[in-house]
């Protein structure tokens, strides 16, 4: 049976758990160099989904597509190392300050260039935003059907794919027709741990600026072996409107970032007599916790 062309969209975005005072900029956007890059962790669960669709169905190519800045490589790399075939990075300073529906735009614009694809696999929402809205915007944009909340993939027969929703009061089993957008939640499965020979193989891969910025001599390695080179894409190779790019195409800004942190309060004991319970029960109703 053919395989089946699926693209993992996927962001690098900061480690939220490190949220310090110089985490925003002046201009309310966040100030990604202040903050350790990490793969969007819900991407990867998107990810091991197209993984385990290609392990099923030989032939089965999978390409990662990425919008940020030059580091961004690094998680196509990532997603290399655990079973993707290539990727495509989408960087220009154009793109800063993209809001969803900027980011959305992009992506939508270069998935147009590509066309060729049945299946678009993104995670849920990005840590850095919580807003899960690239992953449905992007099918809006390209009139494609999309299914959110997915867990796991569970038959592909011919144009049909069945999946399994994880809801917030059940699950689901849905049938939809390809191509189509998934968004994958992060109850599905982690994605695999890197393979030791693809690390092997693609540990060189590099786009155009990271060759023109290398002090390395390993040009021969990407005219023998053309799989080391990830293609990067700018405004210029994509067909678009600026007035939807980056700050001038984003509606929403971001205000400010906070990191909270939790921490215990006074501790109270009870026992198990009634007397105890219905005084714990007063005190929550005094103070609305509960009725």
């Amino acid at each position: 049976m053919k395989g089946y062309k699926i693209i993992v969209l996927a962001k690098q975005v900061p480690d939220t758990r490190n949220v310090g005072k110089d985490a925003m900029k002046a201009d309310g956007t966040v100030n990604r160099a202040a903050l350790p890059a990490i793969f969007n962790p819900e991407d990867l669960n998107a990810l091991e989904q197209a993984l385990r669709i290609k392990d099923s169905f030989p032939g089965t190519t999978i390409t990662i597509l990425t919008m940020g800045p030059g580091r961004a490589a690094e998680i196509i790399r990532e997603g290399m190392f655990r079973g993707a075939d290539d990727g495509i990075l989408l960087t220009d300073r154009a793109f800063a300050g993209s809001d969803t529906l900027a980011t959305s735009y992009a992506l939508g614009q270069a998935l147009k260039k590509i066309k060729d694809f049945d299946i678009i696999i993104a995670g849920r929402q990005a840590i850095d935003g919580d807003t899960a809205q690239v992953g449905p915007q992007v099918a809006e944009k390209l009139g494609l059907p999309q299914v959110t909340y997915v867990e796991e993939v569970k038959e592909i027969t011919g144009k049909k794919i069945i999946m399994k929703r994880r809801l917030e009061r059940g699950v689901e089993i849905v049938s939809c027709p390809l191509p189509l957008v998934i968004t994958v939640n992060s109850s599905a499965p982690d994605c695999r741990a890197r393979n030791a020979k693809l690390l092997m193989k693609y540990k060189h891969a590099k786009t155009v600026t990271e060759l023109q910025n290398s002090n390395e001599d390993y040009m021969h390695l990407y005219n023998d072996r053309p799989y080391l080179n990830i293609q990067e894409w700018t405004v210029s190779d994509i067909e678009s409107n600026p007035e939807e790019l980056g700050l001038s195409g984003s509606p929403t800004k971001v205000k400010t970032v906070e990191n909270v942190v939790l921490q215990a309060k006074e501790a109270k004991i009870i026992t198990s007599a009634d007397n105890d319970i219905d005084q714990l029960m007063r005190e929550l109703i005094e103070s609305h916790t509960i009725g």
